[in-house]
């Protein structure tokens, strides 16, 4: 039996189905939205017919070599994960991209896989068999653990983390680990291979992100927040437009006088001259023509007005 004559392997086969599991599901959000939605918003399918296609090389694999049932129950639950991933993108995708992903299919995860399997059936016998599987599966699982290094030029050039998914890329790096240490207590290359790739790619992946993710905050702080300062104050005159004002502006004898902000975008405080410069010579008081919806505050309280100036 598995859990008694391969504790370790048991241990860490479990381990890696739990969190390989969670890095199934992680794209669900995405396909609830889509679903939501009924459209696609233009991502690609290609990551999810690639993911097919490797568990299902996996699983062949693991009924070749035998005694690899955690091997099989997680490449399963693959399988139906991505597939119906794959059957949502086609159900709501534009006729084009639909068309092409069900070309992507029929190629790589009947023609591909079928091809390879029977290449390797007709062609080979016994240990020698596995030994070529082996290595397709490897050589298989190398590209898929390479996709990410467009993102990782991505952030190289760009100097931003903004594309960089780094809970996904803990969670495959976690993966990585998991399922090499299964293969490397099984002694098994074919298994231990690949996923060395995987975590170093993990790991280059996450310190990409710790080494530019520092341009991130200081571009953050660089942002200038909105405000209005105050400049400064000028008496001006309130005239009514309509009669609308008469309900909140009580009548006067005087005019009643209130406090106009004028601001600048640099926050400079200027004297009564060189706002003479800017604007010409003072006129007189302004006037400011008031709409009762713009006036801020009620009879006997605190009144303020914006005027454009």
């Amino acid at each position: 039996m598995l859990t008694i004559h391969h504790p370790w392997v048991f241990a860490f086969g479990l381990l890696g189905n739990v969190i390989s599991f969670m890095v199934f599901l992680a794209p669900l959000p995405t396909f609830i939205r889509v679903y939501k939605k009924k459209s696609t918003e233009g991502f690609q399918s290609l990551p999810y017919v690639v993911a097919i296609f490797s568990a299902m090389l996996w699983i062949y694999y693991a009924l070749l070599k035998g005694n690899s049932i955690l091997l099989i129950t997680i490449n399963v639950a693959g399988v139906i994960i991505e597939t119906i991933y794959v059957a949502i993108y086609i159900t709501y995708a534009p006729r084009q991209a639909r068309l092409s992903t069900l070309k992507l299919l029929l190629l790589m995860n009947f023609g591909g896989f079928s091809a390879i399997v029977l290449f390797c059936r007709y062609l080979f016998h016994g240990a020698v068999r596995l030994q070529v599987y082996g290595w397709i599966c490897v050589a298989i699982s190398i590209s898929v653990f390479a996709a990410p290094l467009s993102v990782m030029r991505t952030v190289i050039r760009t100097k931003s983390v903004e594309y960089l998914p780094i809970n996904l890329s803990l969670c495959l790096t976690l993966t990585a680990t998991v399922w090499f240490f299964y293969g490397f207590v099984q002694k098994d290359l074919y298994i231990t291979l690949p996923n060395v790739v995987g975590f170093v790619f993990g790991v280059a992946q996450m310190a990409l992100y710790a080494i530019y993710r520092k341009y991130d905050k200081q571009a953050e702080k660089q942002k200038i927040p909105e405000f209005v300062s105050p400049i400064k104050q000028e008496t001006v005159e309130i005239q009514s437009i309509d009669n609308k004002t008469e309900d909140i502006i009580p009548p006067h004898e005087d005019p009643q006088e209130i406090e106009v902000v004028i601001g600048n975008k640099d926050n400079v405080i200027i004297d009564d001259e060189e706002l003479g410069n800017l604007y010409g010579p003072p006129h007189g008081p302004s006037t400011c023509n008031v709409d009762a919806e713009k006036i801020v505050g009620g009879p006997g309280g605190p009144t303020s007005v914006q005027c454009a100036v």
